[in-house]
């Protein structure tokens, strides 16, 4: 080996210029580099190689401008450069670099800046995977940097076998490395960033390997493969990739292992067309999009794998592609857990899905799923299917969701077997309209809503489940619904264990009630068959009680306690022959409530010439009937809203000025689809009369955005406006609360113009209620009484457990508990005595 030196001023045995050297040198030589700059273009089209005397960073070569051609050109089998700076004389335009087919170079220790490194393949080579043969192009770059490149910093493109080793790619205005034709690449500790367009894209049947490398703000996509490329990465990390990290198309296939996605701006994955992913131990997280988004007829296979906090949801399947997730977990996010839609097919095993902001598990259209052994904790919903094929939950649990934890709406067969629910805000399984469900074993616990819901003309067939301790109805069958319940317990239920709904006609065999407040609510119609069932170890007939009737066992009406609150109709309806003189003398009556007569006054006179216009043939004014009564508890308010609708009546503003009391239980439902048919339900029977919604305010909660308390008022508003001649509503609640909830919603402030307020009634006005029910019942206060009771009063706190007339009512009730005490120690009370109530029967506290 012959060592040739160069130097910027020669001198003897040594060459001015590097291509001198390179022509004078036999294979296997060196050509030793004084440190200088260097204005040349240098072939290797032998085996040497050029070393900087000084080291790394001490000799730079620049091309000649306008030549057209690379600053340096590899034609040699096994050429070396080590310890230089390589600059393109074009400002990119042509190559820094140019390696030929079949050549062969070692980059080490060098800088490559203002262009790129071209390597070709040969090409009359064979195209195919394996590159150990004769004439392929290696090239080896180790403890490089290339910078500052245009259109890429790496261009391998035919029969080529490269590596890249603890090598860093920084500011390239395009890609950072191509690969095309049957390039392989070997990367090893690679440190890529800021590239204008991809990382890495991948053409033709390239193939990529990447161990322990790191990509960070790329353009575009950071790793890209097309057409038939390979990709195997390994320990990578891509942070801030300008789109997705990792994107598959055409028939290209990946494989990542332990590696780390953050920060995408696009979605973290994208596979589409016919691609393959395989992920195994890999994390994704803040994708600005999906986490993964496969469509076409795409494939994955993601192992270990966890996707946090996505944009959109986490995994988004669409086309007919096929994914199987084990053992994976996704954490937060803004939509879905796993969107399954069209025809894709997943298989979901050992995986878990918590906090999203939608459902975890999204199934709709004819997409298939096959979840098993799956964990889902909160977020909003626990899992929706809506598919027209068939799917399947096997042992999976959903717990703590804010909605429903199991919606089933497809017509496809829906399958549950050994799925458990529980702690759910909403009820805990939902059969929709129109779904087919076949649900064995499992169990819904502690949920607050009803356990098992299923929707009208919906006829699941049930074996096996277990219902416990939920705070509304067990079994809840909506009108018309029926289907087969087997071998299923239902435990500790706040409501009654099943609510059968009018024309429903469900099947219940061996059916185990225990410890719930009720048996069943049957409202009038439904028809269901009871076959050796049990409440509390007692046996059910079999035949099936009418609503209203005496239940066999421990059954409930709707109407008993404990049944499904229904609105309350005040029965006993004004008589036809009442007129306005009595009943304005009967609100006259009421005590206290100075304010509110007059306001009632007011608004007779008004009505009255409304009538009187409407009579003379001249257009009424504007008069809106509906009402805000605002105040503290025990005001008075519901009184004077059932006064109000007889005042109507007798003026002939209304058919019937019957009352209808309600609140938010009797209007919200609490899964999708209830919540309207029961607030029209409410509306539908104060027709003719009087609507009174009791704490109104609780239909527009604070900070909640997402409930039910909005479709119950638009529902309001709506018939509130189609029935306008033959309806008043009033709400009613806190001071301040009902200014919050009149501006919740533009139909309501058009249509609540008036409010009255209730003042809390005073010490003196408190007795002469305690008077009135003295009186109702046949007792009379003695002066000491009154006495006592007015300061008593004048000194009762009154905080939020006060509650005014209620106070008042309950201080009588007190009394005549505390008189009968007093009285049973006297041998022979006297009438007197037995009415009289003294001050010494006041309740001490």
């Amino acid at each position: 080996m012959t060592t040739r030196y160069v130097a910027p001023k020669g001198g003897r045995g040594t060459y001015r210029r590097i291509a001198d050297a390179v022509r004078a040198a036999g294979p296997g030589d060196v050509v030793l580099v004084a440190a200088g700059r260097y204005e040349e273009q240098v072939v290797l089209d032998r085996s040497v190689a050029v070393v900087a005397e000084q080291g790394q960073g001490s000799v730079e070569l620049v091309g000649i401008r306008g030549a057209g051609e690379p600053t340096l050109v590899v034609e040699g089998i096994e050429c070396g450069l080590r310890g230089l700076v390589v600059r393109s004389a074009d400002d990119g335009d042509t190559p820094a670099i140019g390696v030929s087919g079949g050549a062969g170079v070692l980059i080490e220790d060098c800088a490559v800046t203002g262009g790129r490194i071209h390597a070709r393949g040969n090409e009359g080579g064979s195209q195919s995977a394996d590159l150990s043969g004769y004439g392929v192009t290696s090239v080896l770059v180790k403890r490089s940097t290339l910078s500052t490149g245009r259109l890429a910093a790496m261009h391998l493109s035919g029969r080529i076998r490269a590596q890249l080793e603890d090598t860093t790619i920084e500011k390239i205005d395009g890609i950072g490395v191509v690969l095309s034709g049957a390039a392989q690449l070997e990367v090893n500790r690679l440190r890529m960033t800021a590239t204008a367009a991809y990382g890495f894209r991948l053409r033709g049947s390239a193939r990529l390997t990447m161990t322990d490398s790191v990509l960070r703000r790329t353009g575009m996509a950071a790793v890209l493969l097309e057409d038939g490329s390979t990709g195997s990465l390994m320990e990578a990390t891509i942070d801030k990739a300008g789109a997705a990290a990792v994107q598959l198309a055409g028939k290209a296939k990946a494989e990542l292992t332990d590696c780390r996605v953050r920060d995408t701006q696009a979605s973290g994955l994208v596979v589409q067309d016919e691609a393959e992913l395989t992920m195994t131990g890999c994390t994704v997280a803040d994708s600005g999009a999906n986490g993964l988004l496969i469509t076409d007829a795409a494939q994955a296979v993601l192992t270990d794998t966890r996707f946090d906090r996505s944009a959109f949801s986490a995994l988004h399947l669409a086309g007919t592609t096929t994914v199987r997730l084990d053992g994976c977990l996704v954490r937060g996010g803004a939509e879905h857990g796993i969107h399954a839609t069209d025809a894709a097919r997943v298989e979901v095993d050992g995986c878990g899905i918590t906090d999203v902001g939608l459902t975890a598990l999204s199934v709709v259209d004819d997409a298939v799923v096959r979840a098993e052994d799956c964990r889902i904790s909160g977020g909003s919903t626990g899992v929706h299917l809506e598919s027209k094929a068939g799917t399947s939950l096997v042992a999976c649990s959903v717990t703590g969701t804010k909605g429903t934890g199991v919606e089933l709406a497809g017509s496809g067969t829906a399958r549950l077997d050994a799925v458990r629910v529980s702690k759910t805000k909403a009820a805990g399984v939902v059969v929709g309209s129109g779904a087919s469900a076949e649900i064995s074993g499992g169990s819904i616990e502690h949920s607050e809503g009803s356990g098992l819901v299923v929707w009208s003309g919906v006829t699941p067939t049930v074996n096996g489940l277990r219902v416990t301790g939920v705070a509304k109805n067990g079994i809840y069958l909506a009108e018309k619904a029926g289907g087969t319940f087997t071998d299923c317990d239902v435990v500790g239920t706040k409501y009654p264990a099943l609510h059968l709904s009018a024309g429903s006609s469900p099947v219940l065999r061996h059916l185990r009630i225990r410890d719930c407040v009720g048996a069943a609510g049957l409202d009038e119609g439904a028809n269901p068959k009871f076959e050796d069932c049990t409440v509390d170890g007692v046996p059910m007939a079999a035949s099936t009680p009418s609503a209203g009737a005496a239940r066999t066992g421990a059954t409930a009406t709707a109407n008993e306690p404990g049944a499904v609150p229904e609105p309350v109709l005040d029965e006993s309806m004004p008589p036809e022959d009442e007129t306005l003189e009595d009943v304005l003398a009967e609100l006259d009556e009421q005590v206290g409530l100075d304010k509110v007569k007059r306001d009632v006054q007011s608004m007779v006179k008004l009505m009255q010439a409304v009538r009187m216009r409407q009579e003379a043939g001249l257009p009424a004014p504007p008069l809106s009937r509906h009402l805000v009564f605002a105040g503290n508890p025990g005001t008075g308010k519901t009184t004077v809203a059932r006064l109000y609708g007889r005042v109507l009546k007798a003026l002939g503003l209304l058919r019937k000025g019957h009352l209808v009391e309600v609140d938010r239980t009797a209007l919200v439902g609490e899964y999708v689809g209830h919540t309207g048919p029961k607030t029209t339900a409410a509306v539908n029977q104060a027709l003719g009369g009087v609507l009174f919604i009791d704490e109104a305010y609780s239909l527009a909660p604070v900070g909640i955005g997402n409930d039910f308390g909005a479709e119950a008022i638009a529902t309001l508003v709506k018939m509130m406006e189609d029935h306008r001649e033959d309806l008043v509503v009033i709400v009613a609640g806190y001071v301040n609360d009902m200014d919050r909830f009149i501006g919740s919603n533009p139909g309501l402030s058009s249509r609540f113009t008036r409010t009255l307020l209730f003042d809390d009634y005073s010490a003196d006005e408190l007795v002469a209620i305690v008077e009135y029910h003295a009186g109702e019942h046949q007792y009379e206060l003695s002066g000491d009484a009154r006495t006592a009771l007015a300061e008593l009063f004048q000194v009762l706190p009154r905080g939020e457990g006060f509650g005014n007339g209620r106070s008042a009512r309950q201080v009588f009730q007190a009394m005549t508990e505390r008189q009968a005490h007093r009285l049973a120690e006297l041998a022979a009370p006297t009438p007197a005595q037995l009415v009289c109530l003294e001050a010494a029967d006041l309740p001490t506290s």
